[in-house]
């Protein structure tokens, strides 16, 4: 028995304000999430490009194709009713984050390491009021109380959808500082998964790098410009 897939049932696309946002409907029906919720976009960029994605579409629904569709659906249904619990659990990026955690050896290697990630340490004191100690080796290194307050007052104070960008910008990579760079307008996407990948690429100058390795690397990267291009859609003003 062949699998079911969804068909397409609508001809046009279009968007319209609502109240809070701006709607998008599929002829004469309003889009929800899947779970039936309201789906009012913040801004009309964003929405438009939600609409985008549901004109593209062919006979067959193809969900894979449709990457802020999925997005704005997870910030109302998971993110706005979970909000303090996401927040909080990036906010432990923090304690741990992967720009503190220095290489012991080879000597080019920490030096790579230092070139690349201590001018985003210095940022991030400056610029964030969060100062982050940096170690060699993996035994974790306590952070300021009042550095990891502050991390975690910037990430309270955004909205749903900037939440929900933020949330692969910093998983991904394996830090908050990098996530929120991106954010700030400090880094691209590109340049953060590049930067989040130092070590990767020194093993693979060295002993090479293999197709399915170079696969992860690629969807990763992918990931994170669509989480950009979730928080730039979604800015107000």
């Amino acid at each position: 028995m062949s699998e079911w897939k969804a068909r397409r049932f609508w001809t046009t696309v279009a968007t319209r304000p609502a109240e809070g946002g701006v709607e998008i409907t599929l002829d004469d029906r309003v889009l929800r999430t899947p779970g039936k919720k309201a789906l009012t976009l913040p801004t009309q960029p964003l929405a438009e490009a939600v609409a985008e994605e549901w004109r593209a579409q062919g006979e067959l629904i193809q969900p894979l194709t449709m990457p802020l569709t999925r997005a704005v659906n997870s910030t109302v249904e998971k993110v706005v009713p979970q909000f303090e619990a996401v927040a909080a659990m990036l906010a432990e990026y923090g304690g741990t984050d992967l720009l503190s955690y220095r290489a012991t050896e080879p000597e080019a290697l920490i030096r790579r390491q230092a070139e690349a990630w201590d001018p985003l340490i210095d940022w991030s004191a400056q610029v964030l009021g969060a100062p982050l100690r940096v170690t060699q080796g993996v035994i974790p290194v306590p952070q300021e109380a009042q550095s990891q307050r502050r991390l975690h007052d910037r990430i309270a104070a955004l909205d749903p959808w900037g939440l929900t960008a933020l949330h692969d910008l910093v998983t991904i990579p394996g830090s908050l500082v990098i996530g929120l760079a991106v954010t700030q307008g400090r880094l691209a996407a590109a340049e953060a998964h590049a930067l989040s990948r130092i070590d990767e690429d020194f093993q693979a100058e060295q002993w090479g790098s293999d197709e399915e390795a170079q696969e992860a690397a690629a969807a990763r990267l992918l990931a994170m410009e669509q989480a950009e291009r979730l928080w730039l859609l979604s800015r107000r003003g």
